[in-house]
C-alpha cells in the first residue's frame, strides 16, 4: 500500500511543481568523458549513431526491459563515434524529454536517473555544444529537474551503491552550474554521510566487502577529479577516504595480481585500473600482511590469503558469504585452492547456494553453513545468526608461515568452537593444515566435511591406496593427503565469474565427530 501511495504521488501535479523551477545561469563546467573510463567500459570500436532509425529509438517494441534501462541511462553515449552526429544525439535527447518530462517509474528510477545525468554532462560535444538557445534551455531544465528529484529521493533509496551515484550526480551538476553550488554542497553532505555510515575505523567497508572498496574508490576518484578539473577546491574527507581505500586497493589487488574470491566478489581484472589511475597521478602502497580482518602471506612464488574475520552486522551483509576462516592458495599465478565465487543475478537459489560454507575451502558441520541468513523484505538474504572470531594469531617468517583462528559458528547450535591452523614450509613447498573442534561435553554422531574447491582448469586423480589425491594445474603437480579421514573427489560449482556458472571439483574430507575434542590433519606437497 505504501509503495502505491508513493507512486501516486511521485506522478501527481504537487510533485511536478516541486522539482520543478527556473533556472538562472547556464552550463560552465564541462567535465572530460574520459574520466569516467574506470566506471563505463568504453569499447575501442565506436559505433556511428547515424546508423540508427532516431524516430523509433525510444519506441522499439522489440527491446527487452534490461536493453531500455541500458538506453535509458545514456551510457552508450561513451561508446559513440566522435564522428557522429551530435545533431542526432540531441535529436535523440530531445526525443527523451518530450515523452519523459514528468516522472515516471522506469525511466526516472533512481541509479538510471543518477547515471543519464552524469551521461549527459559528461559528453556536453555531443548532448549540448553547438545547439540552440531553446534546446540549452530544455537541457538545462531537464537536468535540474532530474536532480531535484534524486535530492528529494536519496535518503528513502535502499541501495548503498545507487546512494552514492546519486550523490555524484547531485555534486556533478553543482560543479557543471556553478550558480548551484548548493548542489555541490548537497552531493558532498551525502557522500560524507554515506562513508560514515558505511566505513569502519581503517577507512574499509563494514561489508567486508572487496568489491564494495573498490566501487567506493572508482567513484571517489572520480569525483575528486571533477572538482580538480574545474578548479573547485577538493573536500578533505574525500581525499582521506581515497588514502584509505587506496591502502585496501594495494592490499587485494596491486600486491597480488588477482582477485581474492570472498564476501560477494568475482574475477574483475583491474588492470586497466591500474592505468587509469597511472594516468592521472595514483600510486597506491600497502606492505601489511594483515587488513581488515584479511591475512595475505606471499613471495616470488607462492600467496596464501586467508579471512580472520567476524561477519557484518546484518545492515551490511546482503553479499556476505559464510567464509570465515576460508582460505585460497596460489603458486605461480594460478590458483590451486580456490574459493567458489559469488553468484549476484536474479536466481535467488544460486544466489544462496554461493553464499554457504560449502562453496568456500572450510569445514561444515552438519551440512550447516557457520552463519544464518534470512531473506529481508527485499528479499535479499541478511546474516540472521552470524559470528565472531574467538582468537587469532598471525606469524610470518622466512621459513615459515602460520595462521591459526577460530569462530564461534557452531558454538550455539552444536557446543563446538571450530579453530584452523594453517603453516606453509616455503623451503619445500608444503601446506600442512589442522582443523580443531572443541567441546565442553561428548559429542555423538555428527557429521563433517571440508571441502577444497579446486581451478576449474584443475586434473584430478585419487591414487591407487585411495590415500592421496593428485592435482595438475598447467605443468605443477600437487598432492594432498589427510591423516585419519577418509578423502575423495566430489563436484561442485564455480562462480568466480560474474553472474555465470561452470562445474569444478574439490577435494572432500568427510567424517563423524565422536568424541569431545578433535584435530583433522592435512598437508599439500608439490610434487613437480
Amino acid at each position: 500500500m505504501f509503495d502505491i501511495i508513493k507512486q501516486f504521488y511521485l506522478r501527481s501535479i504537487f510533485y511536478d511543481k516541486k522539482i520543478s523551477s527556473e533556472i538562472t545561469g547556464n552550463l560552465e563546467y564541462k567535465p572530460s568523458s574520459y574520466l569516467i573510463s574506470s566506471i563505463v567500459k568504453i569499447k575501442s570500436k565506436k559505433f556511428n549513431i547515424n546508423s540508427f532509425t532516431h524516430e523509433n529509438f525510444w519506441t522499439d517494441k522489440k527491446l527487452s526491459p534490461k536493453q531500455l534501462q541500458k538506453l535509458n541511462n545514456f551510457y552508450w553515449l561513451f561508446s559513440i563515434d566522435l564522428k557522429s552526429s551530435y545533431q542526432s544525439v540531441q535529436f535523440i535527447i530531445r526525443n527523451w524529454i518530450e515523452k519523459n518530462y514528468k516522472y515516471n517509474p522506469e525511466n526516472w528510477n533512481f541509479e538510471i536517473t543518477s547515471k543519464r545525468i552524469i551521461a549527459w554532462l559528461s559528453n556536453t560535444n555531443l548532448t549540448y555544444d553547438n545547439s540552440n538557445y531553446q534546446f540549452q534551455r530544455d537541457f538545462n531544465l531537464i537536468i535540474h529537474k532530474q536532480t531535484f528529484h534524486l535530492i528529494n529521493q536519496i535518503d528513502k533509496e535502499k541501495k548503498l551503491n545507487d546512494k552514492v551515484i546519486g550523490a555524484a550526480a547531485i555534486i556533478l551538476v553543482g560543479l557543471c552550474f556553478k550558480n548551484k553550488k548548493n548542489f555541490t554542497l548537497k552531493g558532498l553532505d551525502y557522500l560524507k554521510k554515506i562513508i560514515k555510515y558505511s566505513f569502519d575505523n581503517s577507512g574499509f567497508p563494514k561489508s567486508r566487502s572487496i568489491k564494495s572498496s573498490i566501487f567506493f574508490l572508482k567513484y571517489l576518484i572520480l569525483v575528486r577529479e571533477w572538482f580538480k578539473e574545474s578548479q573547485s577546491e577538493i573536500p578533505n574527507f574525500i581525499d582521506e577516504s581515497i588514502f584509505n581505500l587506496g591502502q585496501s586497493y594495494a592490499f587485494f589487488w596491486k600486491n597480488l595480481k588477482f582477485d581474492p574470491l570472498f564476501n560477494g566478489n568475482n574475477n574483475s581484472d583491474n588492470r586497466e585500473f591500474d592505468i587509469y589511475l597511472k594516468r592521472l597521478g595514483y600510486s597506491f602502497k600497502n606492505d601489511d600482511q594483515e587488513f581488515s580482518s584479511y591475512v595475505s602471506f606471499k613471495d616470488k612464488h607462492i600467496n596464501l590469503i586467508m579471512d580472520i574475520g567476524s561477519s557484518p552486522n546484518k545492515k551490511f551483509s546482503e553479499e556476505y558469504q559464510a567464509g570465515a576462516l576460508s582460505f585460497e592458495f596460489i603458486s605461480n599465478g594460478k590458483k590451486i585452492f580456490t574459493n567458489s565465487g559469488y553468484y549476484g543475478e536474479d536466481n535467488m537459489k544460486l544466489n544462496e547456494i554461493s553464499r554457504s560454507s560449502a562453496v568456500h575451502n572450510v569445514l561444515v558441520i552438519d551440512d550447516n553453513s557457520s552463519c544464518k541468513f534470512i531473506k529481508n523484505s527485499f528479499s535479499n538474504f541478511e546474516v540472521k545468526d552470524g559470528l565472531k572470531i574467538l582468537k587469532k594469531n598471525v606469524s610470518f617468517e622466512k621459513d615459515k608461515w602460520k595462521i591459526i583462528a577460530s569462530h564461534d559458528g557452531y558454538l550455539k547450535k552444536y557446543d563446538l568452537s571450530y579453530e584452523r591452523e594453517i603453516q606453509f614450509f616455503p623451503k619445500n613447498n608444503e601446506l600442512i593444515g589442522i582443523e580443531k573442534l572443541k567441546s565442553k561435553k561428548t559429542i555423538s554422531n555428527i557429521k563433517f566435511n571440508i571441502r577444497f574447491h579446486l581451478n576449474p582448469v584443475a586434473k584430478v586423480m585419487k591414487t591407487q591406496d585411495k590415500k592421496s589425491i593428485l592435482i595438475e594445474i598447467n605443468t605443477e603437480g600437487w598432492r594432498f593427503t589427510c591423516d585419519n579421514y577418509d578423502i575423495d573427489i566430489d563436484n561442485g560449482l564455480y562462480f568466480g565469474n560474474k553472474n555465470k556458472y561452470i562445474e569444478n571439483q574439490n577435494i572432500l574430507i568427510a567424517g563423524i565427530i565422536n568424541k569431545q575434542n578433535i584435530d583433522i590433519k592435512w598437508k599439500l606437497n608439490k610434487i613437480k
